[in-house]
């Protein structure tokens, strides 16, 4: 049905424990020349079908959307998208008024490897990692359609920036989809009944860093009475969330006026707290070197320091002065909400970095919370890769 893939011998083994990705080295021939999307059937030595996936000329060769030999037609988009809408209906997410911002489908973690879409009100954002997947996007969209029938608002891929760069620039971020009766492009959406302006048009990434809502809400839990300091706070979700929570004092840094314009809108959503809110444009690594305030809780969330094998020596020395800084100057009994959200990073990787940060400091530090993302990130058990958001709650004596 399909255009072959044979693999060399004993290259079969990732993909018969499941592993989605086939990389280039593995691969022996193909059955004629393949054009970047295409759909594939892989096939071993023995001609045996193994799986079909994307094809897509580099490191990782196939993203495999079947393990079995299957059609990748309306109907496979439509069963796995909504598998996808059931897992998020059971976690109480698609029609809940306080919290409806939410991840619909997390790539490899629903079975959909290089598609990514991130709901806000009912307006759904595409965005696609592989050229295979973003030819699907009519399958998608159908896809989308079928699960929340009247009530999906709009469909709108930001695919231009996450794609190939040969192939990005020739696609411009655009609605493939739009209900008659809607006209805003901004959308004011909820996460535990915390409001927010959602530019996914003109925001980074699909326009909100939903990963971090269940932090956010742990957050909120120390935040009474306190005084926080948010670095690299994007659109300013933690600050929002300890002033309503009752922090006394907030501070949101980030080194983009952008992102502070979208931290004083978010504010004015959220007019009812009481405590004193300033914004800060600086960059937060020289910043932390001396901060001029005492404070009871700071969050470093930066973006992802290492993209590549090469970052990853730089990006732990990063890590290290970045939370050796906070570690050092943080009030006696303060807390630190400490995040890596760069992949090549492991869980004991910046556990090990963060201690060795501890450990110049010579100050005492308890770890009292492991974060991780979200249950509308799932991890696909054989793609440990799907896990890429770490973080730590520590306390200094």
């Amino acid at each position: 049905m399909y255009p072959q893939v044979v693999l060399h011998p004993h290259k079969e083994k990732a993909i018969e424990r499941q592993h989605p990705w086939i990389f280039s080295g593995a691969i022996k021939s193909t059955s004629r020349n393949i054009e970047d999307g295409e759909i594939v059937s892989v096939v071993n030595y023995k001609n045996e079908v193994l799986g079909v996936g994307h094809f897509q000329n580099g490191s990782i060769s196939i993203r495999i959307l079947s393990f079995s030999d299957v059609s990748i037609d309306q109907s496979f988009f439509n069963q796995r998208i909504k598998n996808a809408f059931e897992l998020r209906q059971k976690l109480n997410l698609t029609h809940n008024t306080e919290t409806n911002i939410y991840r619909l489908v997390h790539a490899e973690g629903d079975g959909l490897p290089g598609l990514v879409i991130d709901v806000f009100d009912n307006h759904a954002v595409v965005q696609c990692h592989s050229i295979g997947m973003h030819k699907a996007n009519e399958l998608i969209v159908n896809a989308l359609k079928n699960c929340f029938n009247d009530t999906l608002k709009s469909v709108y891929d930001k695919s231009a920036e996450t794609l190939p760069k040969e192939y990005g620039q020739n696609i411009q971020n655009s609605y493939l989809y739009k209900r008659e009766d809607i006209n805003e492009s901004i959308v004011i959406a909820k996460e535990y009944g915390n409001s927010f302006e959602i530019d996914f048009v003109n925001g980074q990434k699909t326009g909100f860093f939903i990963d971090q809502r269940e932090n956010r809400k742990l957050l909120a839990e120390f935040s009474k009475d306190k005084k926080v300091l948010n670095t690299f706070c994007y659109s300013g979700g933690f600050s929002v969330y300890a002033l309503n929570s009752g922090a006394s004092v907030v501070h949101s840094l980030d080194s983009s006026k952008k992102a502070i314009e979208l931290v004083e809108n978010n504010l004015k959503l959220n007019a009812n707290y009481k405590g004193e809110h300033k914004s800060i444009v600086a960059d937060a690594v020289p910043f932390m070197k001396e901060l001029p305030e005492v404070y009871d809780i700071i969050v470093l969330d930066p973006p992802a320091f290492a993209k590549h094998k090469s970052a990853k020596h730089n990006a732990i020395q990063a890590y290290k002065r970045l939370n050796q800084r906070a570690i050092e100057q943080i009030k006696s009994g303060g807390i630190i909400f400490t995040f890596s959200c760069s992949q090549l990073i492991t869980k004991d990787m910046f556990f090990s970095t963060v201690m060795a940060a501890a450990i110049e400091t010579k100050r005492n530090v308890r770890v009292l919370h492991q974060l991780h993302q979200p249950a509308d990130h799932p991890v696909n058990i054989y793609h440990p890769e799907s896990e890429y958001l770490k973080g730590l709650v520590i306390q200094v004596d």
